[in-house]
């Protein structure tokens, strides 16, 4: 299905692998040009390389830098150029128990995964508007839905994003920019993986045990992979999807119980 975004541009954060490659993959399919970021060059580098062989007729873009900063935010900005199309990305913060987080934990988790995203937005969305098209995709967690004990700090900073952008999305959209919120479960990443590393010593299982007895207990049976989030995210993305703004939309194989 054409998707009617040939020859947009876009800028996705963290995307050198997991899910924002995945993003990042799905629109060069879609004949986007691409403006790819994360903090390690070499496997930036090396994704960058895989899409622009699958994709020659798209315009690949590498920006080295930690987007969660100020520098880093500027430089994908400038190097982007005109943005039609943001996939808001950055890694979680690391699970734990709330008594010893410090509040330096917290203002970090809230840079990274509210006001990162929101500075970003801010720097595009009026463009987007007076060019009557944008999508705006925010990459949080399903557990803005379904908390997860151990992850408060990506909890509580995805939650916050969460309600910012429900009002501002309703604002935007009769310009025809959307934002949305794409909320991942149990995708097979290096963040399931950390977060199955720090329940070795409470669960006495190791990694490999933690996974496969999560995978099982998926309705699904299995985890996602990369690739369908990247779809999703990409019809998202499309020209026909105007009508959908201020929607949080679950990936999760089934996990989350609730209709609504």
């Amino acid at each position: 299905m054409d998707l009617g975004i040939k020859g947009r541009r876009a800028l996705v954060c963290a995307s050198s692998k997991g899910l924002g490659r995945g993003c990042a993959e799905a629109l060069a399919a879609e004949g986007v040009h691409v403006t790819m970021t994360a903090r390690g060059g070499d496997v930036l580098a090396a994704a960058a390389a895989d899409i622009r062989k699958a994709y020659p007729g798209v315009e690949v873009t590498e920006v080295v830098g930690d987007i969660t900063t100020v520098e880093g935010r500027e430089a994908a900005l400038k190097a982007a150029g005109q943005i039609d199309i943001l996939i808001n990305n950055a890694g979680g913060p690391p699970p734990g128990d709330f008594r010893n987080w410090t509040r330096d934990d917290w203002i970090k988790a809230i840079d990274a995964n509210m006001l990162t995203p929101i500075e970003l937005i801010k720097a595009t969305v009026d463009g987007m508007m007076e060019r009557k098209f944008g999508r705006i995709v925010n990459i949080t967690s399903a557990a803005v839905k379904a908390p997860i004990d151990v992850l408060g700090l990506s909890n509580g900073a995805r939650s916050g994003l969460t309600g910012f952008i429900a009002g501002l999305s309703r604002k935007t959209v009769r310009a025809n920019v959307t934002i949305n919120g794409l909320l991942p479960g149990p995708f097979y990443t290096d963040r399931l993986k950390g977060v199955a590393a720090g329940q070795v010593k409470a669960t006495g299982l190791s990694v490999d045990e933690i996974l496969a007895k999560r995978a099982a207990e998926n309705p699904s049976g299995r985890f996602g992979h990369p690739d369908e989030f990247g779809q999703a995210c990409a019809w998202l993305c499309g020209a026909k999807s105007g009508f959908i703004t201020g929607q949080n939309i679950v990936l999760d194989g089934g996990a989350f119980p609730g209709t609504m």
